[in-house]
């Protein structure tokens, strides 16, 4: 079953499966952005040229060759006007586009003025939608998401919905508006026979997942990336890639998740695990951590960090990751022991004493650690409440409690025991027998 379910998803090359390192040839390099689509594919490119410089001649060459297939003359010019591009810019080519595209965009705007014409809402959603992937193939995505907007006005079923709002997704993720993309996946997921397209659903996860990840909530980015389908395939390299999915939801879910939900929804989830089966790193780490091989974990993190600072959704949170990552395994290891010898500890992190000794007085000024450092000894003592103190605390609060409830009940039946009880102005009871005696007593010396 296990094998039957890696057969669904298309075979990428092995370099595909992680990102670029100033240390891998060309070839690499083109196969690890043969994982991507479209848009995608040119920034991500562009992302390695600018902040790896080792890398940038190659990566600049290859995006322009790509962005040469498409019609992004914005995107061309840009690339090739970058420091370091070796390839000069073919002003005839761009000319020849620019034509070819405006010539497009007339032919376009006029089958949209004829369907309005026509007031066939069919006809005049597709030549919205047409618009929108004209623009969009142009990098004018803030146009693009107009035009896929308008659509929904004359959308008539539920399959012409979802398609409306995977579409604002897209182009949303490439603008890095995630309030839009996450305005527009709740909209597809309320859309009714949203749940029977499983790779639909695999879709919106994901990008439910990166608006997530962008927010740096990484437990919910990890639930959601736990929780991607083995179906998602190709479908979403517009995007990201099935590798990508695996790597971001290992590391959220080492950073965010607890022991129990990490061999809950990670180690034991079989669909996850199919997919960790495309990045062996990824998956090795998970393991480690789980097997709290800590050393080994943190040691492949290291030699991942370069290739995770060349990731377009991953680097602005390597650093956060990391750090929660290493302080999760700090305080599992701590955890089961009511004394740790500093030097014992040092040694599984393969770290110095004295910097564990500092990152673990962090964690308890942080109350991530209950515990004390014994300097002297390099010895760290779990701090356990007192249990016989709180036992005697809790009594007493206990013994006051009923003391203060009985009193007031014993109140409350001697006051009905008199019959006496206090009413407002507008109470249309009458006055009470006590009351009514005293009226009466009252006339009676009156009357005498």
């Amino acid at each position: 079953f296990f094998f039957a379910l890696l057969r669904l998803i298309p075979q990428l090359p092995r370099a595909a499966c992680s990102a670029m390192s100033s240390s891998r040839p060309s070839s690499e390099m083109e196969s690890y952005i043969a994982a991507y689509a479209g848009h995608t594919r040119l920034k991500r490119l562009q992302f390695i040229a600018q902040h790896e410089p080792t890398l940038r001649a190659e990566a600049l060459r290859i995006a322009v060759e790509q962005a040469r297939q498409g019609v992004n003359t914005a995107l061309y010019q840009e690339l090739c006007a970058t420091e370091g591009c070796p390839v000069a810019r073919d002003d005839a080519w761009v000319d020849s586009v620019e034509k070819k595209a405006s010539a497009r965009l007339d032919k376009l705007e006029s089958d949209l003025a004829s369907h309005k014409t026509s007031l066939v809402k069919e006809s005049i959603r597709m030549g919205h939608s047409d618009l929108g992937d004209f623009h969009a193939s142009r990098g004018d995505f803030a146009t693009a998401l107009k035009c896929y907007v308008r659509t929904r006005d004359y959308c008539t079923t539920s399959r012409h919905t979802l398609s409306m709002c995977l579409a604002v997704v897209k182009v949303s993720i490439h603008m890095g508006n995630y309030t839009h993309v996450s305005n527009y996946v709740s909209k597809a997921e309320a859309t009714p026979d949203a749940g029977s397209d499983a790779v639909l659903t695999a879709q919106l996860r994901v990008a439910s997942a990166l608006t997530a990840l962008e927010a740096k909530k990484f437990r919910a980015a990890a639930r959601k990336f736990v929780e991607v389908s083995v179906e998602l395939g190709t479908s979403f390299s517009e995007v990201c890639s099935v590798s990508d999915v695996a790597l971001y939801g290992a590391l959220c879910a080492l950073a965010a998740f607890d022991r129990a939900e990490l061999s809950e929804r990670v180690v034991k989830n079989s669909a996850f695990r199919s997919m960790l089966e495309l990045y062996p790193e990824a998956r090795e780490i998970v393991h480690d951590f789980h097997s709290s091989r800590y050393a080994s974990c943190l040691a492949a993190l290291e030699t991942l960090r370069p290739d995770l600072l060349l990731d377009l959704h991953l680097r602005p949170h390597v650093d956060q990751l990391y750090a929660d990552i290493r302080s999760k395994a700090l305080v599992q290891y701590f955890s089961p022991f009511v004394a740790v010898d500093l030097c014992r500890m040092a040694s599984a992190f393969n770290v110095e004493v004295d910097s564990l000794e500092k990152e673990i007085a962090a964690l308890i000024m942080s109350g991530c650690i209950p515990a004390r450092i014994d300097s002297q000894a390099k010895v760290l003592h779990a701090r356990h409440a007192d249990q016989r103190n709180a036992t005697f605390v809790k009594a007493l609060a206990t013994g006051e409690a009923y003391m203060r409830d009985t009193k007031a009940l014993l109140l409350r039946l001697n006051l009905l025991r008199a019959d006496f009880a206090v009413k407002g102005s507008g109470d249309s009871s009458g006055p009470s027998k006590s009351s009514r005696q005293e009226r009466a007593e009252a006339r009676a010396f009156g009357g005498a």
